[in-house]
């Protein structure tokens, strides 16, 4: 350490001469809930719920978005703000998480009907319309768009949701049964020391085949006729899958989000405030926490 200044380096605590550590270099994982799958609608199936936005600093699979982002430097003994959002219900979008200045987004809804009602998100919601409109947009950097349904007419599936590493699939264009379109694959860190895949986009729903698979990463696989979509996994932020056709069946909700945080043991301790569920665990020379429900603050000395 140089008597005259402070140096950084990836993974270690700031320090500068005569005054002590006063700072921490901190990685994350931010994973947004994902957006709920679209409800069915007589001979529509609902299209695939997105996956939350996924933002991370550690190594992750795939091409763009998942860049891999800068860690934060965070000063000692200063709190920052910590919120874990929910997967959302049948048609209902999912709910952003935060760590201090990072935000991922919320899952975008699947589509339901004649008239689409899929939203963009962190990954967007698969379309659910007859006239084959494009599935909804990711947010640049977190996740990528739902997909469409190709059928043009009758007995139809519609568009999986997207994930964070793919666009979710159209359903199959020709004589029914017509398949329900794949959720978009998720994406893989190994934050925890571990490789994990989170943020799936959720299956589509079909009235006269099959549903879509949900995507890697936790995403629900859509509804056969006459079923529900299947839910989003708890803590991986997966799209919920489209509900089947036949009448009106629900949509499966999204997988609520998760946020990890990784630091030197040697070099701080954390506190996690009231009002956030933490788990902890040490790979190596880190302490890994992971935080799987709530709001609140965080902060190390």
């Amino acid at each position: 350490m140089s008597r005259y200044g402070s140096r950084t380096r990836v993974g270690q605590a700031v320090s500068t001469w005569g005054t002590g550590v006063t700072s921490i270099v901190v990685d994350y994982l931010v994973v947004a809930g994902g957006g709920g799958g679209g409800p069915s609608i007589y001979y529509l199936g609902g299209g695939g719920g997105g996956a939350g936005g996924l933002r991370s600093t550690v190594t992750a699979s795939g091409g763009n978005p998942g860049t891999v982002e800068t860690a934060l430097i965070l000063a000692k003994n200063v709190d920052f703000s910590v919120s874990v959002g929910g997967g959302g219900g049948s048609g209902v979008a999912g709910v952003d998480s935060v760590f201090n200045t990072i935000t991922s987004v919320g899952g975008g809804r699947g589509g339901s009907g004649d008239q689409d009602n899929s939203s963009i998100g962190g990954s967007g919601g698969g379309s659910a319309n007859t006239s084959s409109v494009p599935g909804s947009a990711g947010t640049a950097n977190q996740g990528f768009a739902g997909g469409k349904n190709s059928h043009t007419a009758g007995e139809t599936g519609s568009g999986g949701g997207g994930g964070a590493s793919a666009v979710g699939g159209n359903s199959t264009n020709g004589t029914p049964p017509v398949t329900g379109g794949v959720g978009g694959a998720g994406r893989a860190t190994s934050i925890t020391g571990s490789s994990v895949t989170y943020a799936g986009g959720g299956g589509s729903g079909s009235f006269s085949g099959a549903g879509g698979a949900g995507g890697s990463g936790g995403g629900g696989a859509g509804g056969a006729a006459s079923a529900v979509g299947s839910t989003g996994t708890t803590n991986r932020g997966g799209g919920g899958g489209g509900g089947g056709g036949g009448a009106t069946y629900s949509g499966g909700a999204g997988g609520s989000g998760i946020v990890i945080l990784r630091y030197l043991t040697a070099l701080g301790t954390i506190t996690v405030g009231a009002g956030l569920t933490s788990s902890s665990t040490i790979d190596g020379s880190y302490a890994v926490v992971s935080i799987t429900a709530g709001s609140g603050n965080v902060s190390w000395a």
